[in-house]
């Protein structure tokens, strides 16, 4: 294998892609070239050195490139190699959704309408893209509605005619098409409807659908007139929500950023027919050493990459160094001519204007929200930390509690709290194996014995194979350890600890007379700990959380117990036809409500057994 500096040495003088490699053979970034040999040099020859890329030039020890045919292969295979690798050190969205469309099938004989989430050239027409999955569900009904279209599935030419129409022709929601109630013209007039109204053309559908009012009026088909007179003020609604923002008629999205130290925000104003149907906003962190072009130019790229749709015009905020090859590359994705426009003055100069406030706005309630979040996340730790008097903020907190019912099925739960928040896949639970009877004490210590005996296997196991302690399941610790419980659990716990000498602070949850939370003990004394702080609701969220996930595991199994002794009385019913049951049934209850033929259906029962599970439960 050629080490680096060989590689450099023999790279092509061809287009192509580079992908950058660090020592754990992970892809940290991916870039495109019209010439590998002397755009990959200036990462490592450049004397001076963008700190984004100084950064990344230290951890790169592996090179691969893939040649291509020309520089716009070149950046189509980026763009897909950066939305299957995400590399740390390209721009990426943090939002990486799709967007649903909806799609009018013209490819068929009678078209029908649905929403997407995938673009494709396959003879149907697709509008969108929406940012508002109810919005475009709330549309789909009034076409449903307005214009009974099919919307199975079913090959119509293989339909029998004389098979009965399905529940939407008699409920008014489909003409059966496939029973031949509906003409062709009649149906692609239909169609032509639902297509103007997906168009923006509101106005010109609302002037024909009058014209079809009057006529039945004239016919004296009230009842029609009446629907359609609903479907037009149905039209005059939605026309009047949507806000012209363009006297272009064309299809349009409108692209600008705000940024502000590490953060930046796109914006993207989804414009059809000059009426704004939609906005998105994408967020990018770690853009401190990162220009606005590049981040736009990225965007675009991620963006475009997907299966979104690309409209005629894209207005964006800066002029790009690869314009021509991203407008080359957009109109082969959309088959015809694509323009990227950066407006100096007029309308577009205004479009591009208020989308950029809009990105503003936009960033900084995102970073408010972002010190309002850690305010009541690590900010709790830093105060919970100042009240018992830790060296540092604990960013792992570890919480048990014990939970049973007079002694029966006992069971403890551990729950996560990593920087503040609930980390539920770190969750544990327990069933007591060696503590007879209603012993808080000696469970709490058997729980925290077998946690830590885990912990201690799991560290060994992983320090021999040279991996990370967060590999394991129990071989991250705590910083902090809190019971739910006084001065005894806490005890029980210490105890532990020091018999397997591992030193971390424990601390007791304590609660009032209406078990709410009170205070924390630590180091045998009751700290008060005021009810209007971050750390007093970190505790009480903790504590809750800790004594929930220990119930619901109690629950569950008392469940089971009482439903297994209940049906294990009935003479033949063993674990096999018991399971029967409950699988077929779900639940006790439904099956002593069953009737002696319900029963005999399950799998493995007969009705002689039958017939004494029915008597048992009425006896």
């Amino acid at each position: 294998m050629l080490i680096l500096e060989d590689k450099l040495k023999n790279l092509p003088e061809l287009p192509g892609v580079y992908i950058m490699k660090d020592e754990n053979d992970e892809i940290i970034y991916v870039g495109k070239a019209i010439n590998l040999k002397n755009r990959v040099k200036q990462y490592f020859h450049s004397t001076i050195k963008h700190p984004k890329v100084a950064a990344m030039v230290e951890r790169i020890v592996d090179l691969e490139y893939i040649i291509t045919d020309s520089e716009l292969e070149a950046l189509m295979l980026e763009c897909n190699l950066i939305k299957k690798h995400k590399p740390r050190y390209n721009i990426l969205m943090k939002d990486g959704k799709t967007y649903p469309y909806i799609k009018v099938t013209l490819n068929e004989d009678y078209p029908r309408v649905m929403m997407t989430r995938e673009v494709k050239k396959d003879g149907a027409k697709y509008f969108g893209p929406y940012t508002d999955g109810y919005a475009v569900n709330r549309t789909l009904e009034l076409i449903k509605r307005m214009f009974p279209l099919r919307d199975c599935s079913k090959n119509l030419s293989k339909i029998k005619k004389n098979e009965r129409p399905c529940l939407n022709f008699h409920i008014n929601k489909c003409m059966a098409p496939c029973q031949g109630n509906v003409d062709k013209s009649t149906y692609n007039e239909a169609v032509k409807s639902v297509c103007m109204l997906l168009e923006g053309k509101q106005d010109e559908l609302i002037e024909r659908l009058e014209d079809s009012m009057n006529k039945a009026a004239e016919e004296l088909d009230f009842e029609r007139a009446a629907e359609i007179r609903d479907n037009i003020n149905s039209l005059r609604k939605i026309s009047e929500k949507q806000k012209v923002i363009s006297s272009s008629l064309e299809d349009q999205d409108v692209i600008a950023l705000s940024k502000l130290h590490d953060d930046a925000c796109l914006q993207i104003f989804f414009v059809r027919k000059g009426k704004l149907v939609g906005r998105e906003h994408f967020f990018i962190t770690e853009t401190a050493y990162e220009g606005n072009e590049e981040i736009l130019c990225g965007f675009i790229k991620q963006f475009y990459g997907d299966d979104a749709y690309v409209p005629k015009e894209i207005i964006i905020q800066y002029q790009l160094s690869d314009m021509d090859i991203i407008e080359t590359w957009l109109k082969e994705k959309k088959g015809s001519k694509v323009r990227l426009t950066v407006p100096q003055k007029g309308e577009k100069l205004k479009l591009i204007e208020m989308v950029e406030k809009n990105a503003q706005d936009t960033l900084m309630l995102y970073i408010e929200k972002l010190k309002n979040d850690e305010e009541k996340t690590m900010g709790a730790c830093r105060e919970l930390a100042e009240h018992l008097g830790l060296s540092k903020a604990p960013y792992r907190i570890e919480a048990y509690d014990i939970s049973h019912l007079q002694g029966v099925e006992n069971v403890g739960s551990m729950i996560v709290f990593e920087a503040g928040k609930a980390k539920n896949r770190d969750y544990r639970r327990f069933r007591i194996k060696y503590v007879e009877g209603a012993d808080d004490y000696q469970s709490m210590k058997e729980i925290v014995m077998r946690r830590f005996i885990h912990g201690i296997k799991e560290r060994e196991r992983l320090e021999a194979e040279g991996k990370d302690y967060e590999a394991g399941k129990f071989s991250s610790f705590p910083d902090l350890i809190l019971i739910d419980g006084g001065i005894g659990q806490v005890n029980a716990a210490q105890a532990v600890l020091d018999e397997l000498d591992i030193k971390l602070p424990i601390s007791g949850m304590v609660k009032d007379d209406r078990h709410r939370t009170r205070g924390l003990i630590y180091e045998k004394s009751e700290k008060a700990i005021a009810i209007n702080t971050n750390a007093f609701r970190l505790i009480t969220a903790i504590q809750d959380e800790a004594h929930r996930f220990a119930i619901n595991y109690h629950r569950s199994l008392r469940a089971k117990t009482t439903v297994k002794s209940v049906l294990d009385d009935v003479p033949g019913i063993g674990d096999t036809r018991r399971r029967a049951l409950l699988k077929h049934f779900g639940s006790l209850k439904k099956i002593k409500e069953a009737s002696v033929e319900e029963l005999s259906l399950v799998e493995g029962m007969n009705k002689k057994t039958a017939e004494i599970l029915y008597n048992f439960f009425r006896l």
